[in-house]
């Protein structure tokens, strides 16, 4: 099966797609219809061969794929407090005038940034406390061993707890959707959600699979840089110079992730291959449910819009938004 240039994410009630030069956000609303908004797109590495070198590649993308996740996110939930206000002006029976766009965004950039800042606190530098209480700060490896076991164990329980609420239930059903109107497209299978619905929601592509390969690969990378800081400094590194040193160190982490990414996705069928990326796709029996028909039409929408495929019947029942 090969590997096509196509991705995306679950966002509010919908699907967002991106190929390599359009990203697409489907989202469905209370009255049954499907808005998109579909927007050109070109990576920073595709437009600079500096920054499209393997790794510094992968470390750009990384940044690219959080802003775009972000935008998503923060339009799906635009769309959806938008049909909320809606609805509560017609129960009030008045006119619904959208007045509040700018406060709304504003608080959206606020959230996200004080979320960004708790997952640092709480998925960076917490591990690294906890780790420091066991006294092994002078063993590189056993200290970056036991951090990255902590911080893998609280991934694994934060990401089965949250799965537990029905509202993030819907999200990994559109999750599953994203990934099975994938696997139809590279598979060349018809984009319907009959047809949709006979692939698998498991993906070795997935980001899921990607956040694996960066807490695995920090381990060894982690290990390396504190051994080299205590051989300049003569001691291990504290646990705020630790902090700072690991986190400079992520862009290099998620790039090298990146490019592992790619080629599990490019050998999917070789057996090493498939042995190697097992424990990213039982992760993802968590992060992704079945996806009912409706929700496999949001993500065949979004992937339609975003490789520019037309005349397609669920197509054209979509109503774009700019």
């Amino acid at each position: 099966m090969p590997d096509l240039n196509v991705g995306g994410q679950a966002v509010i009630e919908g699907v967002m797609m991106r190929s390599k030069d359009k990203v697409a956000t489907a989202v469905r609303i209370p009255n049954g219809e499907i808005l998109v908004k579909t927007e050109d797109y070109i990576s920073l590495a595709a437009r600079n061969k500096i920054l499209n070198l393997p790794v510094l590649r992968g470390a750009v993308a990384f940044v690219e794929m959080m802003v775009l996740g972000i935008k998503t996110l923060n339009f799906s939930a635009e769309i959806a407090m938008k049909e909320v206000e809606k609805q509560e002006a017609a129960d009030k029976g008045e006119q619904f005038e959208n007045k509040n766009k700018k406060t709304n965004t504003i608080w959206l950039g606020l959230s996200v940034v004080a979320a960004l800042a708790l997952g640092i606190f709480i998925f960076f530098f917490l591990p690294l406390a906890i780790a420091n209480l066991f006294s092994i700060d002078k063993n590189a490896v056993g200290f970056n061993l036991v951090a990255g076991a902590i911080r893998l164990s609280m991934f694994l329980v934060y990401i089965w707890g949250i799965s537990l609420f029905s509202e993030f239930k819907r999200i990994f059903q559109y999750h599953g959707a994203e990934h099975k109107s994938i696997y139809a497209y590279e598979s060349g299978d018809e984009l319907t959600p009959e047809r949709a619905a006979c692939h698998t929601r498991l993906h070795p592509r997935c980001g899921t699979s990607f956040i694996l390969i960066v807490a695995l690969l920090a381990i060894l990378t982690y290990a390396i840089s504190d051994t080299i800081y205590a051989i300049v400094a003569g001691h291990p590194p504290m646990l705020l110079n630790r902090f700072a040193l690991h986190f400079s160190l992520l862009p290099i982490v998620a790039g090298t992730s990146y490019e592992l990414l790619k080629l599990s996705g490019k050998t999917r069928d070789n057996a090493l291959t498939r042995i190697l990326i097992r424990p990213g796709l039982w992760l993802q029996k968590i992060t992704t449910k079945e996806p009912s028909m409706d929700q496999l039409e949001v993500g065949i929408v979004a992937l339609e819009a975003a490789v520019g495929i037309e005349h397609s019947k669920i197509r054209s029942q979509t109503t774009a938004v700019s």
